[in-house]
């Protein structure tokens, strides 16, 4: 399980050293993929399997709907060696996605990890604070889940 929030930085050769309690959880390579909410998503295999590729994947390719979200997910995708450093080669055209820079902050959330930029992260925790989190859990307990 990724939990917690920890601030890194990218090199000058666009590495990202991963925090060092996730480095065993992630394994030798990950799948780096655009995410929702403006986010650069970071997923063991496993979990990239079982998570994006099963449920998206097994849409309907009938549906313009369901094409354009496996485009989202899939298009941009791409795999990351971690060297043994811990560190990940992050791509031009995910890291432009995500608008990240030098400063990252690396988030858990649950089954992967969420690269976002400190001033989006920033922005996104002010408006989950200020109420979004409260009426989300409203909404779902409304719904029985």
């Amino acid at each position: 399980m990724f939990i917690g929030t920890y601030e890194h930085t990218i090199d000058d050769k666009s590495r990202l050293t991963l925090p060092s309690r996730f480095r065993k959880q992630l394994g030798s390579s990950v799948v780096l993929a655009r995410g929702l909410d403006g986010v650069l998503s970071v997923y063991p295999h496993e979990a990239w399997a079982a998570g994006i590729q099963a449920r998206i994947g097994g849409l309907d390719p009938l549906s313009r709907r369901a094409r354009e979200l496996q485009r989202f997910f899939f298009a941009g995708a791409s795999e990351a060696t971690v060297d043994g450093q811990g560190r990940i080669l992050l791509p031009a055209v995910l890291t432009d996605y995500a608008s990240l820079e030098r400063d990252v902050v690396v988030t858990g959330m649950n089954d992967h990890l969420e690269l976002w930029n400190p001033h989006a992260w920033k922005q996104h925790m002010d408006a989950v604070e200020g109420g979004s989190a409260e009426d989300a859990a409203e909404h779902l307990a409304d719904l029985g889940l």
